[in-house]
């Protein structure tokens, strides 16, 4: 159902008074953000831990083995968790999400031995207040965002694509141009997310295990923008070290 259209229907069925949120729609919703809240939370104390760790970093960068173990495994964990959701219970897809998490945070320690910690809390903020406007305008917005959500996965296949070409090639020029692009992509793709969360909480009558996956499904889907915006954000306001 396209969002006009259900957002027509609900103001229908309320008439002219403002549409006042279900319990259960505010339930699922406190859901969504504090899984993302408390994910954001162990990635950030995890990679503080591990670049505090000169034992654990240097198994993971100087093993390629062990690297890019983790790296296949963060996207195995992102598919069994969005692809097979039906299949596995929630304490399982829970437990799942707190491991892409730490897994995450493993990988993003090397910004603490590339930024300084002022430059890395500073970008923290500004993308935290990006994040949340664009949230809110998501949350808020009466315009349909599915046919910007569309052209921004197109365009985010694109930049993976770029990043990956980039490896090889090495242009620092390339690079910037990723950068600024991901950020705008993630800064739309926040928008675009919230108001598609936002739908399919609505869609869900009662507080079942059933919708409490999608609430999951939910705060992984925000926990990726955010921490992407976040990466290049970084990438472009961060200072590096001496």
């Amino acid at each position: 159902m396209e969002y006009r259209e259900f957002d027509r229907i609900v103001n229908d069925a309320h008439g002219s008074e403002s549409f006042v949120p279900s319990t259960t729609f505010s339930a699922l919703m406190q859901k969504v953000y504090t899984w993302m809240t408390l994910a954001l939370v162990i990635t950030g104390v995890t990679a503080y831990g591990v670049a505090n760790s000169p034992s654990i970093l240097t198994m993971l960068y100087s093993n390629q083995i062990v690297f890019w173990g983790i790296i296949i495994a963060e996207l195995a964990l992102v598919f069994i968790i969005s692809g097979m959701i039906n299949r596995i219970s929630l304490v399982t897809a829970t437990l799942l999400f707190v491991l892409y998490s730490v897994l995450n945070g493993a990988v993003l320690s090397s910004i603490f031995l590339i930024y300084t910690m002022s430059s890395i809390g500073q970008v923290f903020f500004i993308t935290a207040g990006t994040f949340g406007v664009m949230a809110f305008i998501g949350y808020t917005t009466k315009i349909d965002l599915s046919s910007m959500g569309k052209i921004l996965y197109m365009a985010l296949i694109g930049i993976i694509i770029a990043t990956v070409v980039n490896i090889f090639v090495g242009s620092n020029g390339l690079q910037t141009i990723v950068s600024y692009a991901g950020v705008l992509i993630f800064v739309g793709l926040t928008a675009y997310d919230s108001q598609k969360i936002k739908q399919m909480m609505y869609d869900q009558e009662y507080n079942d295990t059933g919708a409490q996956k999608l609430a999951l499904i939910g705060a992984l889907t925000l926990y990726l923008d955010f921490i992407n915006l976040f990466i290049y954000l970084l990438r472009i306001l961060g200072s590096r070290r001496d």
